[in-house]
């Protein structure tokens, strides 16, 4: 049964946005250079997938990626996957091409230079801070002179405990400049939660915030670090970044200095970007971590930095000078892809905080305070808005808006809807949908196509991404799995202690070998979009029919009564069958005629096979740092299995309340 939401688009980019857009310019460009006939997004989309070693040196030359020095090849053991090497033999700085418009002289493009801004911080707590290009390349080259001085060099790794503050994108480009591997998490993560990340990567360095803020209030997290600093052993330095308790820091077990002084006694160092090979580690990244200790992913700069230009220059349409705000914790990799934009001349819009402190309209007052011109947020939080009876584009003036983006989860149609209506009617609105394991997309926007409702546009330049049913063969219109069927540039480097590439390819490659499985239950359908039915991990089986979780959710919570659902496949009699759980509106009880109301509809307007056997009432749904519902982790509950690593959660408390109805869920 195929579940493309509608024929007719939802909205299409005029003629004069279209052709203007840097896609259209890279798509004339790739024609006159190849002299093929690339005369629409699905020619373009199969030329860059058949020809790479044409297509992505483009992307190379058209994003202005700097390089001392050039490749050799652009791909090496073509047929390999996992095994394939991309730009053997080139020399590159990830933090260099991020600082390309601080340097002095005119800038490579119009609307970004060493004066404007890069970085915009705004506060929960009121608070505003503005730092130009050649600020940041400056305090770059000083804590890179102090990583230095710790002797910190190539492969070495560099932790951050931050928040989602300037000081996190300087570390990270300060680290990058000398070859570190970088690797940050959110403050609010316990500290085995902390211990289970960077425990595994033994970093060199450690820097942190004393605390954050978070729906009004101060959140003081100095005995956290100092528990954490006392747990790694490998650790020859804490940088402590003073905000809430500037005069009071904590008393730490391993050399400690604070931000200010150190910036100050390196201020003046003389900007050093270390070349290393396309593949040199950049970033470890970790999966949730809810069935175990978490994986630590292991991403290449040259790839990254590829990857990321590609969706942020070309997909996305971002422009030199333009604002790009993503809500976002740097636990997320949503973090490391909006810090890219610093590449493409962007000035990034940071915020720390509660988005719906003091009420929902504090991320709109930012878009409109600071002109934003590409918006980013999670689908739960764009269906939160709704819920909350928030109508931005009748609140605020977002004529600066253009592009609107969402990911980690499908964006549920009516949230298409509910954007168009409520938020603006004339902007780009992309679902894009990657993840953690590529720190990047498969699936993204696209300024020249049309938006069909339910739908995210298009599959990502470069990437051969297919659906494939169960015996393995590319289907359109019918739900599978996700693959990609040849390499790609921002495919992991590999696991971080996974020494023999064992247990990553055991990650990926098992299903379908020689091909990428995703792990997300998808489909292809006739406009060349995709849509996403939910992780195949929690696909629901009841009488041998695969259903996405996120089918129901579309249903579900498209009922005013309801905040959010989740739903899980039971075993039982031999089968299994569906239990849904909800989250309902303040005061709302989940009564005979509800029930009945949410059965009927997901038997009108899906199939009988949808209609769960139990539908219970919850006060919260489990989730992970990021924000994503752990569908595994309430089926392992109610089975009566232990939850093996519930400091992976943000709430593991709402696992109780799942426990506390297994019981009534077995009789």
């Amino acid at each position: 049964m195929s579940t493309a939401a509608s024929d007719s688009p939802i909205w299409t980019p005029s003629p004069a946005r279209a052709g203007n857009s840097r896609m259209a310019a890279f798509m004339a460009q790739a024609a006159s250079e190849t002299g093929h006939a690339l005369d629409d997004y699905a020619t373009l989309h199969r030329w860059s997938v058949e020809e790479p070693e044409r297509f992505w040196p483009l992307v190379w030359r058209f994003c202005g990626i700097r390089a001392s020095r050039p490749w050799d090849a652009v791909l090496e053991k073509a047929d390999a996957m996992p095994g394939a090497r991309w730009f053997p033999g080139a020399r590159l700085n990830f933090a260099e091409n991020l600082l390309r418009y601080a340097g002095s002289g005119r800038a490579p493009e119009a609307g970004a230079g060493p004066e404007e801004p890069a970085l915009i911080f705004r506060g929960e707590n009121g608070e505003r801070a503005e730092l130009r290009f050649a600020e940041v390349a400056a305090q770059t080259a000083a804590l890179a002179d102090w990583l230095r001085a710790l002797g910190v060099g190539p492969g070495d790794r560099v932790a951050a405990l931050m928040p989602n503050r300037p000081e996190t994108v300087i570390a990270m480009l300060a680290a990058a400049s000398v070859g570190a591997v970088f690797s940050s998490a959110s403050p609010d993560f316990g500290v085995n939660g902390v211990i289970d990340r960077f425990g595994q990567i033994e970093p060199a360095a450690l820097i942190a915030a004393d605390g954050y803020h978070y729906a009004g209030k101060r959140i003081d997290v100095r005995r956290k670090i100092a528990d954490v600093a006392g747990r790694l052993g490998s650790l020859r330095a804490v940088l402590l970044v003073p905000w809430l308790f500037p005069d009071d820091p904590p008393a730490l077990p391993v050399a400690t200095q604070a931000w200010p002084g150190v910036l100050a006694a390196h201020a003046g160092a003389a900007p050093r970007f270390e070349q290393l090979p396309f593949d040199h580690p950049l970033y470890i990244l970790y999966s949730s971590g809810t069935t175990g200790r978490p994986k630590c992913i292991v991403h290449g700069a040259g790839g990254t930095l590829l990857q990321h230009l590609k969706e942020l220059v070309l997909h996305t349409d971002l422009r030199p000078g333009e604002r790009l705000f993503y809500f976002t914790t740097c636990g997320w990799m949503m973090w490391n892809w909006l810090a890219s934009g610093l590449a493409a001349g962007a000035t990034l819009v940071l915020f720390d905080g509660s988005p719906f402190h003091p009420g929902p309209e504090v991320l709109w007052d930012l878009a409109e305070q600071e002109q934003v011109a590409v918006f980013g947020a999670s689908a739960k939080y764009l269906s939160a808005l709704e819920k909350a009876g928030a109508r931005p584009g009748a609140t605020h003036d977002l004529g600066g808006l253009r592009a609107l983006l969402s990911t980690g989860s499908p964006l549920l149609p009516g949230s298409f809807d509910y954007v168009y209506r409520d938020i603006a009617p004339d902007l780009q609105l992309s679902s894009i949908s990657g993840g953690t394991d590529i720190v990047s997309c498969f699936a993204l926007g696209n300024p020249m196509l049309p938006v069909y409702r339910g739908e995210l546009q298009c599959r990502g330049l470069g990437l051969a991404v297919e659906v494939y049913d169960d015996a393995g063969r590319p289907v359109v219109g019918e739900r599978g799995e996700l693959v990609c069927t040849r390499p790609f540039p921002c495919m992991p480097v590999g696991f971080w202690n996974d020494p023999d590439g064992r247990r990553y390819r055991a990650a990926y490659f098992e299903r379908f070998p020689g091909v990428w499985t995703h792990g997300d239950f998808a489909e292809l359908t006739a406009h060349g979009g995709l849509i996403i039915h939910g992780r195949s991990d929690a696909v629901l089986n009841p009488g041998g029919v695969r259903i996405g979780t996120a089918e129901l959710y579309r249903v579900v919570e498209e009922l005013d009564t309801v905040v959010e659902a989740v739903a899980v496949g039971q075993d039982w009699q031999g089968d299994q069958r569906i239990l849904l759980f909800v989250v309902l509106r303040a005061g709302a009880v989940l009564d005979e005629a509800l029930t009945q109301t949410i059965r009927t509809g997901l038997r009108e307007r899906l199939t009988p096979r949808h209609v769960p056997a139990l539908v219970l009432q919850v006060p919260e749904i489990p989730r992970t740092r990021s924000g994503k519902i752990v569908e595994l982790a309430v089926r392992e509950v109610i089975h009566g299995r232990p939850v093996s690593n519930r400091e992976a959660l943000a709430n593991p408390q709402a696992l109780d309340a799942f426990a506390a109805l297994a019981p009534a869920a077995a009789d």
